[in-house]
């Protein structure tokens, strides 16, 4: 069996110009970044035309098993394209972090892969080396702004402005520097966090054109004074520098799926400790160009599609006219107290216990959001036709419908029963749903937080950190109260507890930390022992990822 790095090198590509002109784009809309690479300009995404359908992909929550999420987005995609349907496939973009870490990269697999897949799983465009730069840019402002007399009157205890860096490295969470004596600068406390943590990460993917960009990164909040006022990127003049860092950056990235179908891939934060989507402007500019625009969200539905809904949706006015739900009997199974280790096993039992999982994210999805949803049952050759019935009996009594998608093995021809279960659910759909958001913007951020706890994770209630209250409430009489939330958690549970797998109830979510992202427009919420600058595992990937003399890569899956 070949290998999601062989069967990507064995791919026939066409060249990026022939993908483009799918999209009735011309050589003088992209600029090409070698052969099978290319960037859009951004401006079109504001350009006249018709307005496509955004079917949203999310998952349960996620499990060391896989759920398949971006894999069954491609195949999806691939189906669509081959039943005749003008679609376009936007993703996120991987982050070297867990490319060398433990969750590998982000360009699906199998037969379902976005290409060139080593090119996006390793440098791509440069896109996030730009956003590290234009993040660091900032710091080292900051503090020369404090070496060369302090004119902002920065209290250097009070520089919440991270470095950061695109890699899994917690010996820099926490750090010293300006050590040295005066010349080397002052000496404070520190850290770093991985790039896509980022906020200037943030913004990249919400901003709208190099006006929005700018405008948002000069509202960044990077430090405050000796008596408590915020001091701003802008008042840095660090924005105007930033931006051109980012000039390029901001066009959304072209390239192909196996079957030679189009893909945007732009902009990628986590959602565990971000808000995990692409940028808004390649969701858009998708939506200009196609009739129907396949999209995922980071972990499971609890973290991205959250966000999706009540960030990235309510700042871009987007509207999710379906909204797929992957889910797998393996998954389902350690959901239901089963080992890795036994997961090959059948086990139809451990399947229904560990359902109420998928059964809580419907509900989520089709009471809470008021969103259209269908279950895709992402197949491995070790599923019963018993455990899928379990999964069918559970979208049968939640009135919604699902598919089997064999994607992984198949292609878009394994995706088309899922792609006709989707268009069936558009064509009983034909008018938008108005997203339900969970919470107001008018409510206190304590209560946004509380929302989200109690009609999302269903905690009992939030418990505060004594500085995240107070911090908290600081933001509120600052002005920020009326932003909505980005909450920081694990993936791997609907609580803040990573051992909590299920359904859990009878449980409080523990705010640790809150930080404000201004430019971003969001202020995020740190639970438990999330980290936003992960650590590598005991056996990371990068060990087994090796290169030949010709060039040609080894282990990157």
């Amino acid at each position: 069996m070949l290998s999601d790095i062989q069967i990507a090198q064995n791919a026939h590509m066409l060249p990026i110009t022939q993908v483009a002109a799918k999209l009735g784009l011309s050589a003088d809309d992209i600029i090409p970044y070698g052969k099978y690479k290319a960037k859009i300009s951004h401006k079109l995404a504001k350009g006249e035309g018709k307005q496509g359908k955004l079917i949203l992909v999310t998952a349960i929550s996620p499990t060391p098993a896989g759920e398949g999420k971006t894999t069954t987005s491609v195949g999806l995609a691939d189906a669509l394209c081959a039943m005749g349907k003008r679609t376009m496939l936007c993703l996120r973009e991987p982050s070297l972090g867990p490319v060398f870490g433990v969750k590998g990269g982000a360009a699906g697999g199998g037969y379902a892969q976005v290409v060139p897949m080593e090119d996006i799983n390793l440098h791509f465009t440069g896109d996030i080396h730009a956003i590290g730069t234009a993040n660091n840019l900032l710091a080292a402002m900051i503090d020369n702004s404090i070496q060369q007399g302090n004119p902002l009157n920065i209290d250097p205890r009070r520089v919440v402005w991270k470095r950061c860096m695109d890699m899994n490295d917690r010996q820099l969470r926490f750090i010293v520097d300006g050590l040295g004596g005066k010349v080397n600068g002052t000496p404070r406390e520190d850290g770093f966090d991985i790039t896509v943590a980022s906020e200037v990460m943030a913004i990249f993917c919400l901003a709208t054109d190099l006006k929005d960009l700018k405008e948002r990164l000069s509202r960044i909040v990077c430090a405050y004074t000796y008596d408590g006022k915020p001091v701003t990127a802008g008042e840095i003049g660090a924005a105007g520098a930033m931006t051109a860092l980012l000039k390029d950056a901001i066009d959304p990235n072209l390239v192909q799926t196996l079957e030679n179908n189009p893909a945007i891939i732009h902009g990628g934060p986590f959602a565990n400790i971000a808000h995990g989507c692409n940028s808004v402007t390649a969701t858009k500019l998708g939506l200009k160009l196609a009739d129907y625009v396949v999209t995922e969200a980071g972990f499971g539905a609890d973290l991205g599609a959250e966000k999706f809904l009540d960030i990235k949706c309510r700042y871009a006015g987007l509207n999710p006219s379906a909204v797929v739900l992957v889910a797998t009997v393996r998954a389902l199974k350690y959901h239901g107290g089963v080992a890795k280790a036994d997961l090959n096993a059948p086990n139809t039992e451990a399947v229904r216990k560990g359902s109420v999982n998928l059964a809580r994210h419907i509900d989520n999805l089709k009471n809470g959001f008021g969103l259209p949803v269908c279950v895709a049952i992402n197949s491995f050759p070790t599923d019963t036709e018993e455990e899928m019935d379990v999964i069918r009996q559970v979208c049968a009594e939640a009135g919604v419908p699902c598919a089997l998608s064999e994607v992984f093995a198949k292609g878009g021809e394994g995706g088309k029963a899922l792609a006709e279960t989707v268009l069936q659910v558009l064509d009983e759909n034909p008018e938008i749903h108005p997203i339900q958001f969970t919470y107001d913007l008018e409510a206190s951020l304590a209560d946004k937080v509380e929302a989200v706890a109690r009609k999302i994770y269903r905690a009992e209630g939030v418990s505060y950190a004594p500085a995240a209250k107070k911090m908290l409430d600081q933001l509120e009489s600052m002005g920020y109260g009326k932003l909505p939330v980005c909450i920081a958690k694990t993936q791997y549970s609907f609580s803040d507890d990573a051992s909590l797998l299920g359904a859990p109830e009878h449980f409080h979510m523990n705010v640790r930390e809150v930080r404000l992202s201004a430019g971003a427009g969001f202020v995020v919420v740190i639970c438990g022992s999330i980290m936003t600058m992960p650590g590598l595992p005991r056996h990371p990937a990068a060990m087994d990822i090796d290169c030949d003399e010709e060039g040609r890569i080894t282990g990157l899956f």
